[in-house]
């Protein structure tokens, strides 16, 4: 793996994007209800409709409620869109979910708020990389995370999201397979443990959640003894090892419904507090911290290029068509089977 991709400069590109978004933020202050008003009317001019990520800032998830899109997780983003009827999809998220949602539905305009927002995942799994890599073990199934490019994805024989990992490795090794999973070295670690499947990890990590750490977590349950913590799989193990559920930012949402505590303790991003809160207004959310000790982390529990999506930038892209998502003929044909076949999968 050292040999293939080159650690340092992994890093350096990363840093570069993460400045890039911070630059991106340092914008001014303009008229919300104006600009609501605004993508509203567009919305409905350009027979378009908005598909909203859980981390996305809570004016643009309350906006997609409000014109009849979506809330969701990447893979139901992309299926909500590919079953409505409207000509345009807006992806307000990364660019990966843009073209997941591209791949399924090709005869739609998918435009996004801005292609710059993309994903440490995404980014340290390079497609040509990630090629020479399972080239290197035939023998082996390619299972890949959502959070992944088009052309990634068209190298891999499943595509999985956290909510459905579990159930198709298990499945496959089952039926005697080893894998190759990638990007995320801390699902696979976790899904490996919880399967005891033959995985091979791919090295790569969720900036995000990469930085929650056990020791902060259990000093804010000494704060917070009854809180139930809620820990997504991107941890790393220590964290995960805590948890009182683990699992998909969706099967997240669930538990604070279903749970009876009354303080839940979240180690995914904070962007998910707005459905949290909506769902059970009187429960209290804490945000896990990030870090460690008197550390300086790189997101603080929001993923930077979410936080780069804004209303402004979202009524840009209606009004002037821009930032709009295409995915190579070829490529998208060959991610297509991997994605069905995960949602072939999940309807069996």
């Amino acid at each position: 793996m050292s040999e293939l991709i080159d650690k340092a400069a992994l890093r350096d590109t990363v840093q570069k994007y993460l400045s890039e978004a911070e630059e991106s933020l340092k914008k001014p202050v303009v008229d919300n209800q104006a600009l609501r008003d605004e993508i509203k009317a567009l919305l409905q001019e350009k027979d378009a409709v908005l598909v909203a990520h859980y981390y996305c800032e809570d004016a643009i998830q309350e906006l997609a409620e409000e014109t009849g899109g979506v809330i969701a997780d990447s893979l139901e983003m992309a299926r909500f869109g590919a079953e409505h009827p409207a000509k345009t999809l807006v992806v307000a998220g990364v660019k990966f979910m843009g073209e997941t949602a591209k791949i399924l539905s090709p005869e739609k305009t998918i435009l996004m708020p801005t292609l710059e927002a993309t994903c440490s995942l995404d980014i340290g799994c390079p497609e040509e990389e990630f090629s020479k890599f399972c080239d290197e073990h035939p023998d082996r199934t390619v299972v890949v995370y959502a959070n992944t490019s088009a052309a990634v994805k068209a190298r891999a024989d499943w595509v999985v999201t956290s909510a459905i990992a579990l159930d198709v490795v298990q499945h496959l090794s089952d039926n005697g397979e080893k894998i190759i999973w990638a990007p995320d070295q801390h699902l696979g670690n976790y899904v490996q443990s919880q399967t005891g499947a033959d995985v091979l990890l791919w090295d790569g990590a969720c900036i995000v959640h990469e930085e929650f750490k056990a020791k902060g977590i259990l000093d804010l349950k000494a704060i917070y003894p009854d809180a139930a913590v809620l820990v997504h799989p991107e941890s790393p193990e220590p964290v995960v090892e805590i948890a009182d559920v683990v699992g998909s930012t969706s099967q997240l949402l669930k538990a604070t419904k279903e749970m009876d505590n009354d303080t839940f303790i979240v180690a995914t991003d904070r962007g998910i507090f707005y459905k949290m809160k909506q769902a059970s207004p009187n429960k209290r959310f804490v945000e896990a911290p990030t870090a460690g000790s008197g550390a300086t982390c790189r997101s603080c529990a929001h993923c930077p290029w979410m936080a780069l999506n804004s209303l402004e930038l979202l009524r840009n892209a209606l009004r002037d068509g821009t930032d709009e998502i295409f995915v190579d003929e070829e490529v998208r044909v060959k991610a297509l089977k991997p994605l069905q076949r995960m949602l072939d999968f999940k309807k069996s």
